[in-house]
């Protein structure tokens, strides 16, 4: 990485990508300058104030108005809304001057060549020599943009092209121009991925660069799919789904999220400027898509696309799906095939493909011609798009939500039976894919040593994939490092003194298995270690305890065994918190519950930027019973100021419980009161997340970690702030707001958190908490509609409210 630093950003233009990009910035903590064009004229709302086209507000509106736009949106493009103060606003005609002080100008305006050719000769005017300019183009030559610049200009002009949301998809396209400097890409590559938390790649400038030209061919290919096989969008939805490893909105609901004038616009792009592509007819529109443009079906956009809610006859909402053979709307069908039945039980994505192209319904025909277009595309754009076969694999996984590329799922699927699936289909793959398994590898990837290696084409050989050495990737070093396993977790030796507990459970839910590995990777790290991380890179860190086992403990009245469990639990948060050696917990996604219990219990969170965590029991009918109470009690105590101001302090505290409150970005968990500031840390990049915890792992062990003393010193308020709670959930009872029984949980919260009625405030130890949250926690259990919701969380899977 060289000296160069961004503190400041000018980005022009602030469409939904502008206003997008910009958030991030400021989410990553950059000075941000956004500018956009001086409305032509006015609107109503200007006149009736008798406003003209020379006042600053009416001059800004565009700016303003979308950014405004952008904020509210959802999903939200900021970690946080005061990050918005980051940025600056401003117009083309009075503010093009100050892109001076910007260390990176970046245009986003609108998709035509001679706009965004105008553009840079305005901004280079002003530009200072030896600023990165870039453009967020989709598909549109880089080449053609910087004709008739100055050296330097071209030098330090490239493509930078986000994916929409730019906060979420992680892909960074950097596409380099005929004469820009090496050094500006290196930087580019590595500012991407360690500030702006992405997957940098650099393409080559082909129409729709790597990432559009197989997503669009993807999908494309679905579509003529879709008659040939005479499949509803319901059963495609389903067969390109989570099944194997996509989004939850699959395909078409990814069309009409995305806009299908969006798709038809890349697509039209690449049938145009790609006439040696052998595969180029499919990028010619189906007719169904033709008429639905027609019609201006264009998705969530126009209220209809594949899909289009309505209200029923009932007065609820209803999602009536599009008949593609009538194009008409009807009621959603269910998809069902025996082929996904098959892969029921198989819980990791790469292990269902070689089942999947074996079905012998129509989903393993589906998967066959689809798996077999894919692969044979994805061989022949090598070297046409990329030199290297991995970053296809990266492109797509971080901008499209694919968990696995396309030559990894070729891998999982075999080499030798791909090719003998493209030949059923009369199609075929390049002819580097033949030479590879003359060469002697059977498999475009290995791992050696605990890192990655890829097929290098012209070398014939496997070569280590640049980059690694910022990451630990548990994939890769389990195998070798593993020093304790149960069903329930992973322990691996990440070198250096420091443990990694890494959680295996279904959907990393906590039970007895997971708390016994929790325990024996405590018991080793005391023993022969120096710290000890709580950390996984599954899609979610933990969504929480396993309610199904307490449900059973509960409904066959086991109040004993259910007792011990929860204590188990407990005592287990206590030895995270008050061990020998320093532990970190890397949460990340979901971490609900339980799982923000264990965040909540180590000495250190290294928490991902996008991770959403809350004690969420409510929902089910109980309070934290894992510490959760206590420690949210403890944290009130700790930043308790003398008067009215510690019963306000501790109702914030009690409503984060009682609201069942969500961070929705680990900046937020910050005012939640589940992270703290001064003690947590965030990284952007959830690829670092182990890698940073072990090294402030191993930095607070090299400082001289000393076991901590128990608490016996949280104060607590008693009948002063029992009183308030029972007077508000009284009152909330009352006005219908709460039912009776959600008075009753919220009642046993209060007791918990005002360390019970007692007659004045007191100084309590940690362990009395503790008790007295597990005896309100056992009560609840007992309750016929805690019950009532619990069975309907793990019949439903989602909370009751009554």
């Amino acid at each position: 990485m060289s000296k160069r630093r961004i503190k400041k950003i000018a980005i022009i233009g602030s469409g939904i990508m502008g206003s997008g990009i910009a958030s991030h910035f400021a989410n990553i903590g950059v000075d941000v300058l956004l500018l956009d064009i001086v409305p032509r004229e006015l609107n109503d709302k200007e006149k009736a104030k008798g406003l003209t086209l020379e006042n600053k507000v009416v001059r800004n509106r565009l700016v303003n108005e979308a950014l405004t736009a952008s904020i509210k949106s959802k999903p939200a493009p900021l970690y946080h809304n005061s990050f918005a103060s980051r940025i600056t606003t401003g117009n083309l005609d009075d503010d093009i001057a100050k892109v001076k002080d910007a260390d990176w100008i970046m245009e986003v305006v609108v998709e035509r060549l001679d706009i965004k050719q105008q553009v840079f000769e305005k901004l280079e005017k002003y530009r200072t020599p030896g600023t990165l300019i870039t453009s967020n183009t989709s598909g549109i030559p880089i080449k053609f943009m910087s004709e008739g610049r100055s050296d330097d200009f071209q030098k330090h002009f490239c493509g930078t092209h986000f994916f929409n949301p730019a906060r979420y998809l992680k892909l960074f396209e950097i596409i380099p121009g005929p004469r820009t400097d090496q050094a500006v890409l290196d930087f580019l590559d590595g500012y991407g991925e360690q500030f702006l938390g992405k997957t940098s790649v650099i393409a080559k400038d082909t129409p729709a660069f790597i990432g559009n030209r197989i997503g669009i061919f993807s999908i494309q290919s679905l579509f003529h799919a879709v008659k040939e096989l005479d499949l509803t969008v319901e059963e495609v939805d389903k067969l390109s789904g989570p099944v194997i490893g996509r989004p939850k909105s699959a395909t078409f609901r990814t069309v009409d999220v995305v806009g299908l004038d969006t798709l038809v616009h890349v697509a039209n792009g690449i049938y145009d400027n790609c006439k040696n592509d052998e595969r180029l007819e499919l990028f010619k529109l189906p007719g169904f898509i033709n008429s639905m443009m027609e019609n201006k079906w264009l998705g969530s956009k126009t209220g209809q696309g594949f899909y289009k809610k309505v209200r029923n006859d009932n007065g609820s909402s209803e999602i009536l799906t599009l008949d593609l053979n009538t194009l008409e709307y009807r009621q959603a069908k269910r998809a069902k095939f025996a082929t996904l039945e098959l892969t029921k039980t198989i819980d990791r994505v790469a292990d269902r493909f070689k089942v999947l192209v074996k079905g012998k319904d129509k989903a393993g025909e589906f998967y066959r011609k689809s798996f077999s277009a894919l692969f044979a595309y994805v061989s022949n754009r090598i070297p046409e798009i990329t030199n290297e076969l991995y970053k296809i694999d990266d492109a797509m996984k971080a901008g499209f939500g694919w968990e696995h590329g396309p030559f990894q799922i070729w891998d999982a699927i075999g080499v030798e039976k791909g090719i003998e699936m493209m030949k059923a289909e009369g199609i075929a793959p390049a002819d580097w894919v033949h030479d590879m398994l003359e060469s002697g590898s059977d498999s475009f990837y290995s791992i050696q040593d605990g890192a990655t290696y890829c097929y290098d084409i012209p070398k014939k050989t496997q070569e280590k994939i640049p980059g690694q050495d910022s990451f630990i990737i548990l994939d890769n070093i389990r195998k070798t490092t593993e020093v304790f396993s149960n069903s329930g977790v992973s322990v691996q030796d990440l070198g250096d003194g420091i443990l990694n507990v890494e959680f295996r459970s279904k959907m990393n839910t906590i039970g007895g298995d997971v708390l016994a590995g929790l325990n024996k990777a405590i018991d080793m790290a005391e023993q022969d270690f120096q710290g000890l991380i709580v950390g996984n890179q599954g899609p979610n860190f933990s969504v929480g305890a396993n309610i199904g086992m307490i449900f059973m403990m509960a409904a066959e009245q086991e109040y004993d065994e259910l007792n011990a469990a929860i204590k188990y639990f407990q005592d287990t948060m206590m030895r995270m918190r008050y061990s020998s050696i320093p532990t970190i917990s890397a949460p990340h996604g979901m971490a609900l519950g339980g799982g923000c219990e264990i965040s909540l219990h180590a000495d250190k969170i290294v928490a991902a930027a996008e991770t959403y965590m809350g004690l969420v029991e409510f929902g089910v009918g109980v309070i934290p019973g894992g510490g959760g109470s206590k420690e949210m009690a403890l944290r009130a105590s700790d930043t308790f100021r003398k008067g009215d101001v510690q019963l306000n302090t501790l109702q914030e505290y009690f409503l984060t419980i009682g609201m069942a409150k969500v961070s929705t970005s680990a900046y937020e968990a910050f005012d939640l009161g589940l992270i703290q500031q001064g003690k947590d840390l965030v990284v952007v990049n959830k690829d670092r997340q182990i890698a940073t915890a072990k090294a402030h792992a191993k930095l607070i062990a090299e400082a001289g970690y000393t076991q901590p003393v128990h608490r016996t010193d949280v104060l607590v308020l008693g009948k002063q702030a029992l009183g308030m709670f029972m007077v508000g959930t009284d009152s909330m009872k009352d006005s219908k707001y709460i039912s009776e029984h959600d008075m009753k949980i919220a009642n046993k919260l209060a007791y918990v958190m005002a360390g019970g009625d007692l007659s004045e405030p007191i100084k309590v130890s940690e362990q009395y908490l503790l008790d007295i949250e597990r005896e309100a926690f056992l009560s609840l259990c007992t309750e016929r509609k805690t019950l009532e919701r619990i069975q309907h969380m793990l019949t439903k899977g989602k909370p009751l409210r009554n």
